[in-house]
């Protein structure tokens, strides 16, 4: 099958739209959190990458993780904890989230964003490579999400399915990446693993899985989710 080719870079009139839309979403759905925004403002006085979702993007994985009444929640890639204060806020009282950060400086921050939170009873940060990290965690998790290192989603997800259950959710972000899938030839070993990733996915008879492309404040990426059979 030929790939079509990339189209051209999109005018600056769209990206400012994509993130005017967004506004106008978190406006009417997303109300003022202290924590949140707290957390989002550590990450910036630590310059930490401006790479944590949009907060339209976080309740959704906080209604998936509702959803899937998840009780053990795993993530893959911490930064700040933004995400994982969404998820960890969907969880009951006996629930529990483990989230794996390769950066000591980014999970220090994490940790005191957590905390601010109210949420360090619930929340237990693994420092270091994950894939050093995940052959340690108890199996299985009620939702994974992954969003760290796009070269080794690969791996990722082949850890996901052994620390997972049927009916367990699995969500990966940054699957798009303004289009760069497309490319067979792309340098990047993010995109090769990406286009790894969906490969491995498309041959997996353990899931159920799709993929939507996404657009906003983060300009165009995109989500796969999989329901483990």
């Amino acid at each position: 099958m030929t790939l079509p080719t990339p189209s051209p870079p999109r005018p600056r009139v769209v990206e400012t739209q994509w993130s005017a839309v967004d506004a106008y979403i978190i406006d009417h759905l997303i109300p003022p959190d202290p924590a949140l925004e707290a957390a989002l403002a550590a990450n910036q006085e630590a310059a930490l990458p401006s790479i944590d979702v949009a907060p339209n993007q976080g309740k959704f994985l906080h209604i998936l993780a509702r959803l899937a009444r998840a009780t053990r929640i795993l993530e893959i890639g911490t930064l700040g904890g933004y995400s994982t204060i969404w998820l960890a806020r969907a969880l009951p009282p006996n629930g529990a989230l483990t989230t794996l950060e390769f950066s000591p400086d980014h999970a220090r921050v994490a940790r005191a964003n957590i905390d601010r939170a109210g949420l360090s009873h619930l929340v237990t940060i693994l420092v270091g490579p994950a894939l050093e990290s995940l052959p340690r965690l108890d199996a299985p998790f009620d939702l994974i999400f992954i969003d760290a290192d796009k070269r080794n989603n690969p791996n990722y997800l082949e850890w996901a399915l052994k620390l997972s259950h049927p009916g367990s959710l699995i969500v990966v972000d940054n699957v798009v990446r303004d289009g760069a899938i497309l490319s067979a030839r792309d340098p990047s070993p993010d995109v090769h693993g990406i286009r790894q990733f969906f490969e491995a996915l498309a041959r997996e008879p353990r899931v159920t899985a799709t993929a939507l492309q996404t657009v906003g404040q983060k300009g165009w990426d995109g989500l796969a989710i999989l329901m483990v059979n």
